[in-house]
Protein backbone atom coordinates (compact mmCIF):
# COMPACT_ATOMS: atom_id res chain seq x y z
CA UNK A 1 0.00 0.00 0.00
CA UNK A 2 1.22 3.51 -0.69
CA UNK A 3 1.69 6.16 1.76
CA UNK A 4 -1.69 8.02 0.96
CA UNK A 5 -4.07 5.88 2.07
CA UNK A 6 -7.15 4.22 0.39
CA UNK A 7 -10.44 5.56 0.69
CA UNK A 8 -12.61 3.13 3.40
CA UNK A 9 -16.18 2.37 2.37
CA UNK A 10 -18.59 1.82 5.14
CA UNK A 11 -21.99 0.59 4.43
CA UNK A 12 -24.94 1.45 7.15
CA UNK A 13 -23.04 3.89 8.93
CA UNK A 14 -24.96 6.35 10.07
CA UNK A 15 -25.22 5.09 13.41
CA UNK A 16 -24.73 2.03 15.88
CA UNK A 17 -21.68 -0.18 15.27
CA UNK A 18 -21.16 1.06 11.55
CA UNK A 19 -20.87 4.94 12.89
CA UNK A 20 -18.24 3.78 15.64
CA UNK A 21 -16.69 1.87 12.31
CA UNK A 22 -16.28 5.21 10.43
CA UNK A 23 -14.87 7.40 13.18
CA UNK A 24 -12.50 4.54 14.35
CA UNK A 25 -11.20 4.29 10.21
CA UNK A 26 -10.71 7.66 10.21
CA UNK A 27 -8.57 8.23 12.90
CA UNK A 28 -6.44 5.64 11.38
CA UNK A 29 -5.99 7.91 8.10
CA UNK A 30 -8.85 6.56 6.26
CA UNK A 31 -10.54 8.66 4.11
CA UNK A 32 -13.82 7.54 4.77
CA UNK A 33 -16.84 6.94 2.90
CA UNK A 34 -20.28 7.05 5.08
CA UNK A 35 -23.01 4.75 3.30
CA UNK A 36 -26.65 5.15 4.48
CA UNK A 37 -30.26 4.66 2.85
CA UNK A 38 -32.46 7.14 4.03
CA UNK A 39 -30.95 8.38 7.24
CA UNK A 40 -29.05 12.05 5.64
CA UNK A 41 -28.84 13.48 9.37
CA UNK A 42 -27.01 11.12 11.42
CA UNK A 43 -25.00 10.13 8.41
CA UNK A 44 -24.06 13.71 8.33
CA UNK A 45 -23.81 13.89 12.15
CA UNK A 46 -20.72 11.19 11.61
CA UNK A 47 -19.29 13.06 9.16
CA UNK A 48 -19.29 16.01 10.97
CA UNK A 49 -17.32 14.53 14.04
CA UNK A 50 -14.76 12.57 12.05
CA UNK A 51 -14.23 16.25 10.26
CA UNK A 52 -13.68 17.61 13.83
CA UNK A 53 -11.77 15.01 14.52
CA UNK A 54 -9.21 15.98 11.84
CA UNK A 55 -10.16 13.01 9.60
CA UNK A 56 -11.92 13.54 6.48
CA UNK A 57 -15.73 11.64 5.36
CA UNK A 58 -18.20 11.91 2.87
CA UNK A 59 -21.62 10.90 2.15
CA UNK A 60 -22.81 8.30 -0.11
CA UNK A 61 -26.29 7.20 -0.16
CA UNK A 62 -27.70 4.33 -2.00
CA UNK A 63 -29.87 0.51 -0.87
CA UNK A 64 -27.52 -1.90 -0.63
CA UNK A 65 -30.04 -4.39 -2.04
CA UNK A 66 -30.01 -2.33 -5.41
CA UNK A 67 -27.64 -3.49 -8.02
CA UNK A 68 -28.45 -0.69 -9.82
CA UNK A 69 -28.08 1.49 -7.62
CA UNK A 70 -25.11 0.44 -5.57
CA UNK A 71 -23.04 0.07 -9.51
CA UNK A 72 -23.96 3.58 -10.03
CA UNK A 73 -23.17 4.85 -6.63
CA UNK A 74 -19.50 2.51 -6.92
CA UNK A 75 -18.65 3.75 -10.60
CA UNK A 76 -19.07 7.02 -9.46
CA UNK A 77 -16.64 6.56 -6.68
CA UNK A 78 -14.24 4.68 -8.58
CA UNK A 79 -13.79 7.70 -11.05
CA UNK A 80 -11.49 9.69 -8.40
CA UNK A 81 -11.13 7.52 -5.70
CA UNK A 82 -9.54 4.11 -4.88
CA UNK A 83 -11.19 2.29 -2.03
CA UNK A 84 -9.09 -0.13 -0.41
CA UNK A 85 -11.29 -0.87 2.52
CA UNK A 86 -14.77 -2.31 1.91
CA UNK A 87 -16.79 -3.11 5.32
CA UNK A 88 -20.16 -4.47 4.80
CA UNK A 89 -21.98 -3.89 8.18
CA UNK A 90 -25.84 -2.80 6.43
CA UNK A 91 -27.95 -5.06 8.15
CA UNK A 92 -31.44 -5.08 9.55
CA UNK A 93 -33.60 -7.16 11.81
CA UNK A 94 -37.35 -8.47 11.63
CA UNK A 95 -37.58 -11.09 13.87
CA UNK A 96 -40.21 -13.45 14.47
CA UNK A 97 -41.20 -16.63 14.94
CA UNK A 98 -40.56 -19.21 11.65
CA UNK A 99 -44.13 -20.50 11.05
CA UNK A 100 -45.41 -16.70 11.15
CA UNK A 101 -42.46 -15.22 9.37
CA UNK A 102 -43.84 -13.22 6.38
CA UNK A 103 -41.94 -13.65 3.16
CA UNK A 104 -41.20 -9.55 3.38
CA UNK A 105 -39.32 -9.91 6.58
CA UNK A 106 -37.34 -13.08 5.31
CA UNK A 107 -36.34 -11.14 1.88
CA UNK A 108 -35.75 -7.92 3.27
CA UNK A 109 -33.09 -9.61 5.85
CA UNK A 110 -31.10 -11.62 3.39
CA UNK A 111 -31.17 -9.23 0.52
CA UNK A 112 -29.43 -6.60 2.81
CA UNK A 113 -26.57 -8.93 3.97
CA UNK A 114 -26.22 -11.07 1.36
CA UNK A 115 -27.19 -9.19 -1.74
CA UNK A 116 -25.77 -6.15 -0.43
CA UNK A 117 -22.47 -7.87 0.75
CA UNK A 118 -22.69 -9.20 -3.62
CA UNK A 119 -23.58 -5.85 -4.43
CA UNK A 120 -20.95 -3.28 -3.16
CA UNK A 121 -18.56 -5.88 -3.29
CA UNK A 122 -17.75 -7.32 -6.54
CA UNK A 123 -17.67 -4.10 -8.44
CA UNK A 124 -14.68 -3.13 -6.31
CA UNK A 125 -12.79 -6.65 -5.89
CA UNK A 126 -10.94 -6.14 -9.35
CA UNK A 127 -9.43 -3.03 -8.42
CA UNK A 128 -7.92 -4.24 -5.43
CA UNK A 129 -6.69 -7.35 -7.33
CA UNK A 130 -5.15 -4.52 -9.56
CA UNK A 131 -4.04 -2.84 -6.54
CA UNK A 132 -2.73 -5.79 -5.07
CA UNK A 133 -4.17 -4.88 -2.01
CA UNK A 134 -7.57 -4.81 0.01
CA UNK A 135 -9.80 -5.14 3.19
CA UNK A 136 -13.21 -6.76 3.26
CA UNK A 137 -14.49 -6.57 6.35
CA UNK A 138 -17.94 -8.05 6.47
CA UNK A 139 -19.95 -7.58 9.96
CA UNK A 140 -21.65 -11.05 10.65
CA UNK A 141 -23.43 -11.92 13.96
CA UNK A 142 -23.23 -14.22 17.08
CA UNK A 143 -26.63 -15.12 14.99
CA UNK A 144 -24.79 -16.44 12.35
CA UNK A 145 -22.86 -18.75 14.65
CA UNK A 146 -24.99 -20.41 16.84
CA UNK A 147 -28.69 -19.58 15.69
CA UNK A 148 -30.77 -17.36 18.06
CA UNK A 149 -34.45 -18.17 18.56
CA UNK A 150 -36.71 -15.93 16.45
CA UNK A 151 -33.57 -14.77 14.02
CA UNK A 152 -34.24 -17.74 11.22
CA UNK A 153 -33.66 -15.14 8.30
CA UNK A 154 -31.35 -12.82 10.18
CA UNK A 155 -29.29 -15.95 11.08
CA UNK A 156 -29.73 -17.26 7.64
CA UNK A 157 -28.30 -14.02 6.08
CA UNK A 158 -25.42 -13.75 8.76
CA UNK A 159 -24.24 -17.50 8.11
CA UNK A 160 -24.45 -17.21 4.57
CA UNK A 161 -22.23 -14.05 5.17
CA UNK A 162 -19.55 -16.00 7.26
CA UNK A 163 -19.61 -18.96 4.08
CA UNK A 164 -19.00 -16.28 1.61
CA UNK A 165 -16.02 -14.84 3.75
CA UNK A 166 -14.28 -17.67 3.37
CA UNK A 167 -14.37 -18.64 0.30
CA UNK A 168 -13.58 -15.03 -0.94
CA UNK A 169 -10.53 -15.48 1.25
CA UNK A 170 -9.15 -17.90 -0.52
CA UNK A 171 -9.52 -16.64 -3.60
CA UNK A 172 -8.02 -13.16 -3.21
CA UNK A 173 -5.32 -14.04 -0.43
CA UNK A 174 -2.60 -14.42 -3.07
CA UNK A 175 -3.30 -11.06 -4.11
CA UNK A 176 -2.67 -9.67 -0.54
CA UNK A 177 -6.14 -8.76 0.20
CA UNK A 178 -7.63 -10.17 3.69
CA UNK A 179 -11.43 -10.97 3.89
CA UNK A 180 -12.54 -12.06 7.16
CA UNK A 181 -15.65 -11.48 9.55
CA UNK A 182 -16.14 -9.86 12.58
CA UNK A 183 -19.41 -11.52 14.59
CA UNK A 184 -20.48 -9.35 17.33
CA UNK A 185 -22.88 -10.80 20.13
CA UNK A 186 -25.21 -8.11 21.94
CA UNK A 187 -24.10 -4.71 21.26
CA UNK A 188 -25.56 -1.40 22.86
CA UNK A 189 -26.88 -0.33 20.11
CA UNK A 190 -31.02 0.52 19.03
CA UNK A 191 -30.71 -2.66 17.21
CA UNK A 192 -31.34 -4.62 20.81
CA UNK A 193 -33.56 -1.36 22.47
CA UNK A 194 -36.13 -3.68 23.23
CA UNK A 195 -34.35 -6.78 24.01
CA UNK A 196 -34.56 -7.44 27.83
CA UNK A 197 -31.22 -7.09 29.38
CA UNK A 198 -31.62 -8.60 32.61
CA UNK A 199 -32.31 -11.98 30.69
CA UNK A 200 -30.16 -11.73 28.31
CA UNK A 201 -26.90 -10.65 30.61
CA UNK A 202 -27.31 -13.88 32.62
CA UNK A 203 -26.07 -15.59 28.99
CA UNK A 204 -23.24 -13.70 28.61
CA UNK A 205 -20.22 -14.80 30.65
CA UNK A 206 -19.31 -10.81 31.09
CA UNK A 207 -22.31 -9.97 31.92
CA UNK A 208 -22.42 -7.28 30.48
CA UNK A 209 -23.50 -5.45 26.55
CA UNK A 210 -20.48 -4.99 24.29
CA UNK A 211 -19.75 -1.14 23.04
CA UNK A 212 -19.69 -0.01 19.27
CA UNK A 213 -16.28 1.61 19.77
CA UNK A 214 -14.86 -2.42 20.94
CA UNK A 215 -16.20 -3.71 17.52
CA UNK A 216 -14.96 -0.92 15.76
CA UNK A 217 -11.21 -1.18 17.29
CA UNK A 218 -11.47 -4.80 16.20
CA UNK A 219 -12.21 -3.65 12.39
CA UNK A 220 -9.73 -0.96 12.85
CA UNK A 221 -6.85 -3.18 13.43
CA UNK A 222 -8.20 -6.06 10.42
CA UNK A 223 -8.00 -2.99 7.96
CA UNK A 224 -4.07 -2.09 8.95
CA UNK A 225 -0.82 -3.84 8.00
CA UNK A 226 -0.40 -5.38 10.77
CA UNK A 227 -3.07 -7.75 10.03
CA UNK A 228 -1.74 -8.52 6.71
CA UNK A 229 -1.65 -12.40 7.63
CA UNK A 230 -5.03 -12.63 9.03
CA UNK A 231 -7.59 -13.79 6.25
CA UNK A 232 -10.67 -16.44 6.11
CA UNK A 233 -11.19 -15.99 9.90
CA UNK A 234 -14.65 -15.29 11.50
CA UNK A 235 -13.75 -13.64 14.90
CA UNK A 236 -15.97 -13.25 17.64
CA UNK A 237 -16.65 -10.13 19.98
CA UNK A 238 -19.68 -11.00 22.70
CA UNK A 239 -18.75 -11.20 25.84
CA UNK A 240 -18.06 -15.44 25.83
CA UNK A 241 -21.46 -15.82 24.78
CA UNK A 242 -20.10 -18.27 21.71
Amino acid sequence: MSATKPHALVTGASRGIGAAIARALASAGFPVIINYRERREPAQEVATAIAEAGGTAELCPFDVRDAQACEAALTELLTSRTIGVIVNNAGIVRDGPFPSMEREAWESVTRTTLDGFYNVTRPLVMPMVRARWGRIINITSVSGLIGVRGQANYSAAKAGLIGATRSLAQELAKRKITVNAVAPGLIETEMIAEVQREHVLERIPARRLGRPEEVAALVRFLASDEAAYITGQVIGINGGLA
